[in-house]
């Protein structure tokens, strides 16, 4: 990576090493995107680049033993990686209530976020961070996030969480677990899988992380990233966005993008690499990319559901009992999350580090 311009290190400085964030950049009343932001020409979204019409599928899951309801499901993650389910079961106010955490964190003073930044957190279940791994980032990405993790045992460590957002964030969890549950159970019986016993759920959902990330508004949004084009690592993510808008997901057709138009209630469900390797390419995780908001401040929870550290995964025995030849080898799953997170965004890659 090239040595960063002297204003770059200085604004560098400010938002990595002391904690600020971007937050705490815009909070300045900055006017101009600095150029540590500015993506290369070829790295933006540009307007013709965007499909207006297409979008991806809703689906209503108010049954999901109905058989159409669970073909829709498993359609979906086989072509278009990504679809929005209505009518799930999470209560309105759960979504509301962390969403509105998120701002409410956000909306603290420096003295009170940094307590929680990388290296100043009480607890390591629970750090604040900015752009996604700055360190080798030569353009940093436009977002700060909240990260907790969320297994039962890194549910002890709550009383050191934000008191501000910290129910909240437990309950939006607690009450998307059987929508998690509902989902693997349908889309791993669409690879033949007839049971989730403990090891593979495990393997599934062993150690989820909720983030809950901050976009504030941008002078250019069209400059910069919210998020660089990447796919998910997880098995499957849970993402709750608010109105703002500004998540767009690769369409099947060259470099196309489709905006994920916000729906009042609904979660937007996408397909991460390790249910990609597990279904021996069936599912598809797909890219996605955030563009920031000119006037308004964006807020998203995501829920990456993720296997346990330890757990090792690779294409499903069911999957391959006809004699299909397995397109991964097995990995196991924090050697894979240490990868992804050596290096800046960078749309599938990451997927090399498993592929045969």
């Amino acid at each position: 990576m090239a040595p960063r311009n002297p204003n770059s290190e200085k604004i560098f400085d400010f938002v990595v090493n002391k904690g600020n964030g971007i937050k705490g950049l815009v909070d300045t009343g900055i006017e101009t995107v600095p150029d540590l932001y500015i993506l290369p020409i070829e790295e933006r979204l540009l307007p013709n680049n965007i499909l207006p019409y297409d979008s991806i599928p809703v689906i209503d899951v108010s049954n999901w033993d109905d058989p159409k309801v669970k073909e829709s499901i498993c359609d979906a993650a086989g072509k278009w990686g990504f679809f929005q389910i209505i009518n799930h079961g999470v209560p309105l106010h759960v979504l509301d209530a962390v969403k509105e955490a998120a701002y409410r964190f956000f909306g603290l003073p420096y003295e009170e976020r940094n307590k929680y930044w990388a290296g100043n957190s009480p607890t390591d279940t629970v750090t604040l961070k900015t752009s996604f791994v700055p360190q080798a980032e030569a353009v940093l990405e436009w977002k700060d996030y909240l990260s907790f993790r969320c297994s039962p045992r890194d549910l002890e460590s709550f009383p050191l969480w934000p008191p501000v957002c910290r129910d909240e964030v437990v309950e939006y969890m607690e009450s998307a677990k059987s929508v998690i549950r509902k989902l693997l159970e349908v889309l791993l019986e669409g690879l033949k899988v007839k049971q989730i016993d403990k090891a593979r759920e495990y393997t599934l959902m062993g150690s989820p992380i909720v983030n809950l990330m901050y976009y504030p508004h941008c002078p250019n949004p069209d400059f910069t990233a919210g998020v660089r084009p990447h796919s998910d690592i997880s098995t499957l993510t849970v993402l709750l966005q608010d109105d703002n808008g500004g998540l767009y997901v690769r369409a099947t057709e060259n470099d196309s993008w489709i905006h994920v138009l916000p729906i009042n209630g609904a979660l937007v469900i996408n397909i991460g690499d390790i249910l990609q390797i597990m279904s021996n390419d069936r599912y598809k995780s797909i890219e996605h990319r955030v563009v920031a908001n000119r006037s308004k401040d964006r807020v998203s929870v995501p829920i990456f559901v993720n296997p346990g550290p330890d757990a090792v995964f690779g294409p499903l025995p069911e999957v391959l009992e006809s004699g299909e030849q397995p397109l991964y080898k097995e990995v196991v799953f924090s050697d894979y999350f240490k990868y992804f997170f050596s290096k800046k965004h960078d749309g599938k890659k990451s997927m090399d580090f498993a592929r045969i």
